[in-house]
């Protein structure tokens, strides 16, 4: 493929070439060629002629089928009717002077919509001549109008009645390119509008044809073949001279012969014989299209060109040039693991406000301080009284939105965070959103040829309803957009799980990836403390028949906590334990929970517990019998690893965020978004006290694979492989 491309390129160049210095220039043709035709008639009463029309540049049919016909015959000349060129660029003057010189006799053009386009008008009038015209020859005479509203029609009418009116010639014959007469029924649908436009004017043109007896009005522009007789006059539409036919018994590839004697005008069609049938008629006409379209037009032949050279090069990448695809195996990284490294963190939220991601931040940044590493962040300000960390810089706050003022836009120009940057000379940048402040660390970062790392924590599609934009833009368009360029730009990119790596490369992403949940403390969810987890259930009324459902998570419409209340209020019809959910958390959706939780008559079951310290969760997970989950715009299930930690299995509603971290029937059950499923797993469990705690010793065991220490460690290692990828691409 890749040297048939290289040849093709080749032979279209060459031939372009050919044809741009073999054409000659031309000027005012049409004196000549009428010359000729009237020395031919001279002293004649009878002779014969050919009609062409629609030819747009053709050669696989006009030229190479059409001609030599014409030619054997007893034609002293050729007209066409209109449109004999596909368009009035440069190239296609040049072309159709070269196909209609393949004639053994004169010939003419009359001046239609295709000869008009790109500046044809000039064209025409330069090297053919006027765009309305007549002469006589023998005992006949020949007038040429311009149906492209070009010339006023006032003025061609007078024109016309004049040559008309004075003309002592036996035969008169009209050349217009757009067909005068009313439409007929069986006009191609797309061809509507290619008949004459201006009513009163094809009125009074046919007026004078009927008052001065015309032969023949020869028109073009129909890709089919017309001919009747209204008022005396004589209508034929020809179009089947190489151009474009459709599937249909009056189109078809044809010319007119035209016999003129001393009383008489005999017009008859001339089919071509090789086609024979429609289907092979409307493949060699798009055949004969396509090869117009590569003959006649140096634009579009650049553009082809273009296309070609850049499949080439494609094809040259793909077949020549040697890929690594495991580019993990060939780079040592071992010089920099064990190096401690200074590493700075952009973020656009972080202590005190709670969430996943601000918990996994904090995570990361002991895991790596414990590791020997120095660790700062950049982060905004809150409006809480917090006390001073050494380890972050706060930037100010322009805007705070949100129930809670959790979402901040910083102010990006603060000096503060350049006088950072040179100081502190960071070996890696780590980014925790696409945005702002993530946008301005990767900003400083590739200002500073500093690797730039990207941990992906949030599917931003799902937060659509935040964003001041159509929500289906955002949420189909921008967000996988914004994700997809961040993360190219990127040297690295960190995943919490292979589903969401999948994510990233189905949209695009071509970084390095690095699959690595976020780390649990997972001995200090695992601890229990009866005493504390008595005080949680005195306070929330619990009894010990009691089974209890946990569920942590912000309040938002995002986190389909409002799935987790429909689904409590089926799950009492259906089982004669006694359930209490508690939800812990807090957020702007809590108004709308708090009104389902009493239009369903759940306040005695359903508890929302509001916003507590990270330092109490983990006797929440205590104290539950089961964690239960609905969220789908997790890209891990953090708060389920701790409540595995914690001995719970769990039952969640799949996705991509959860479906790597539970195996389904081993520590929980993945439910689809549905009522019925969901209940019937957590049912399961809340009646089967062995089958739970079998699920929670397998929780517990499959939790303490992911302590922070281990990934702290997998995202040293991560780091130290970008490092040694820039050393050895700057050599």
């Amino acid at each position: 493929m890749y040297y048939i491309n290289i040849g093709v390129v080749i032979v279209l160049v060459a031939y372009q070439l050919y044809l741009n210095f073999s054409e000659p220039e031309v000027s005012s043709l049409h004196a000549g060629q009428i010359e000729q035709i009237q020395t031919r008639l001279e002293g004649r009463n009878a002779f014969e002629f050919s009609v062409v029309g629609n030819v747009n540049n053709s050669v696989s049919i006009f030229q190479d089928q059409i001609i030599p016909v014409i030619n054997a015959s007893d034609a002293e000349f050729t007209v066409s009717a209109g449109n004999a060129v596909s368009g009035g660029a440069a190239e296609n003057y040049r072309s159709v002077y070269n196909i209609f010189s393949y004639l053994n006799h004169p010939w003419l053009l009359t001046y239609g919509r295709n000869e008009d386009g790109e500046l044809g008008r000039l064209r025409f009038y330069e090297q053919y001549g006027p765009h309305f015209y007549s002469f006589s020859a023998a005992n006949a005479h020949f007038m040429f109008l311009d149906s492209t509203d070009n010339t006023a029609y006032n003025w061609q009418l007078d024109w016309l009645e004049h040559e008309l009116s004075t003309s002592e010639a036996e035969h008169f014959f009209v050349f217009i390119g757009s067909p005068v007469h009313a439409p007929v029924h069986n006009t191609p649908i797309f061809q509507k509008d290619s008949y004459f436009q201006n009513e009163p004017v094809s009125e009074a043109m046919r007026s004078l044809f009927e008052s001065y007896q015309v032969d023949i009005v020869f028109s073009s522009q129909l890709s089919v073949y017309y001919d009747q007789t209204i008022d005396g006059v004589r209508y034929i539409t020809t179009g089947g001279g190489g151009g474009l036919i459709i599937d249909d018994e009056n189109s078809f590839h044809h010319f007119l012969k035209v016999r003129v004697e001393a009383d008489e005008v005999m017009a008859e069609v001339r089919h071509l014989d090789v086609l024979e049938t429609s289907w092979y008629r409307t493949i060699e006409s798009l055949w004969s299209s396509v090869y117009t379209f590569f003959y006649v037009s140096f634009g579009r032949f650049l553009i082809i060109v273009s296309l070609l050279v850049l499949i080439g090069l494609k094809l040259r990448e793909t077949l020549f040039e040697d890929k690594d695809f495991y580019t993990q195996f060939t780079v040592d990284d071992t010089p920099w693991r064990a190096q401690p490294k200074r590493v700075l963190f952009f973020t656009n939220n972080f202590f005190p406000f709670i969430s996943g991601v601000t918990i996994s931040i904090e995570r990361l940044l002991r895991g790596l301080t414990a590791r020997g590493h120095e660790v700062k962040v950049v982060a905004p300000r809150y409006d809480q009284a917090d006390s001073p960390r050494e380890d972050t810089l706060r930037v100010r706050t322009l805007v705070a939105f949100g129930s809670h003022r959790e979402f901040r836009l910083a102010n990006l120009l603060q000096p503060g965070i350049r006088k950072l940057f040179h100081q502190f000379k960071p070996d890696i940048v780590h980014l925790h959103h696409p945005f702002w402040l993530g946008s301005i660390g990767l900003m400083l970062a590739r200002q500073h040829r500093v690797p730039s790392v990207y941990t992906y924590h949030t599917r931003l599609e799902m937060y659509a309803h935040y964003v001041p934009l159509p929500g289906r833009i955002f949420r189909n368009v921008i967000s996988h957009e914004l994700i997809r360029r961040f993360c190219n730009r990127c040297d690295g990119v960190i995943v919490p799980t292979f589903s969401t790596e999948e994510y990233l490369r189905l949209i695009g992403v071509k970084s390095p990836l690095c699959v690595q949940p976020t780390g649990i403390d997972f001995d200090r969810f695992n601890r229990r403390d009866e005493a504390r987890i008595a005080d949680l259930k005195t306070r929330y009324e619990i009894a010990e028949t009691d089974r209890v459902l946990v569920s942590v998570s912000r309040l938002g419409k995002e986190k389909n906590v409002a799935f987790l209340v429909d689904a409590m209020h089926q799950l009492q019809q259906q089982t004669e334990k006694s359930v209490r959910l508690l939800l812990v958390g807090d957020g702007d959706e809590r108004p709308v929970l708090e009104e389902k939780i009493e239009t369903l008559g759940l306040q005695a079951s359903v508890t929302l517990v509001g916003a507590v310290s990270p330092d109490v969760i983990p006797d929440y997970y205590q104290m539950a019998d089961v964690f239960v989950f609905a969220s789908k715009s997790e890209t891990q299930g953090m708060v389920i690893l701790e409540a595995m930690a914690a001995g719970l299995p769990v039952v969640a509603v799949r996705s991509s965020g959860t479906d790597d971290v539970i195996e389904e029937g081993q520590t929980g059950f993945k439910t689809f978004d549905r009522i019925d499923h969901w209940v019937e797993r957590v049912r399961y469990l809340i009646e089967n006290d062995d089958v739970r705690s079998e699920f929670s010793e397998r929780a517990v065991t499959f939790a303490s694979h992911n302590d922070t220490d281990a990934f702290a460690e997998n995202i040293n290692r991560f780091y130290s492989e970008l490092l040694a990828r820039r050393a050895k691409e700057s050599g």
